[in-house]
């Protein structure tokens, strides 16, 4: 029979001789013993004083077995159909930076999170923070918010046609002849362009002012300058040109080219 010794502790021992032999039998919750014959009695398996020493069970578990301390057996958490290839066993491990990654069978690894299976293209990809790179000057850009919005905003920006403009007409003086005199293209160019909407007259609900570029994000080329006025004889990295008077013009007019390219 089912003893106690009145301190939480239970212990079988014989009858002594009785006739009525019954057997027992516990619920699914651990709560409640039965007879076969009739009868149950429910016991509290946690006395609830926060003890673990004086516990009836305590419940460890070892990779997928699971059991209890003072017997009843050991469950297990496996599927237990002997089939090998459809169980989830994950690794232990990984880093910091790593995700966990299946090849479609069943087998699961760590890897660097830049190399998982997730193929993205260009417009799933967010960019760190949103950026207008083709409105300058708007007072309400839209931004480009994803890499495939950038590249598609920029392309044009810089493709060949668009990284060459020219400057605005600069009004050198040929009215006498000299040498080694020297304009700053770079200066006139920013003089005109880089004004407010006070220096020229815009456009209905064109920004106030225009964009324009650094010394340093410029080429300068003089495509053509006439021979029979003027000798080009440099420029240098920041746009200053030095050059000869040889001839007044006859009508006082003469025809120079000037190119930028942006670097």
């Amino acid at each position: 029979v089912l003893s106690t010794d009145g301190s939480g502790t239970y212990s079988w021992v014989d009858d002594n001789g009785g006739q009525d032999t019954q057997d027992l039998s516990i619920d699914a919750a651990g709560t409640t013993i039965s007879l076969v014959d009739g009868g149950s009695v429910t016991v509290d398996v946690d006395d609830a004083d926060a003890d673990s020493g004086n516990e009836l069970q305590t419940i460890t578990r070892s990779g997928t077995d699971v059991t209890l301390s003072d017997g009843g057996g050991t469950i297990s958490v496996a599927d237990n159909d002997n089939d090998a290839t459809n169980e989830i066993e994950l690794p232990t491990g990984g880093t910091n930076g790593q995700v966990l990654s299946t090849d479609g069978s069943g087998t699961y690894s760590w890897v660097d999170d830049n190399g998982g299976s997730d193929d993205q293209d260009a417009g799933e990809v967010d960019l760190v923070t949103a950026v207008d790179v083709d409105e300058g000057g708007v007072g309400s850009p839209t931004t480009e918010t994803t890499v495939e919005a950038a590249i598609q905003a920029i392309a044009p920006i810089t493709s060949k046609a668009a990284r060459i403009f020219y400057p605005p007409s600069i009004a050198i003086d040929a009215s006498t002849t000299g040498n080694n005199r020297t304009i700053d293209l770079y200066q006139e160019y920013l003089t005109q362009y880089g004004g407010t909407a006070s220096n020229f007259t815009a456009s209905t609900g064109a920004p106030s002012s225009i964009p324009t570029y650094t010394r340093s994000e410029l080429y300068y080329y003089v495509t053509f300058a006439d021979p029979a006025v003027m000798n080009i004889d440099s420029i240098d990295g920041n746009g200053n040109m030095q050059y000869d008077i040889v001839n007044v013009p006859a009508d006082y007019n003469a025809l120079i080219n000037v190119v930028f390219v942006v670097k």
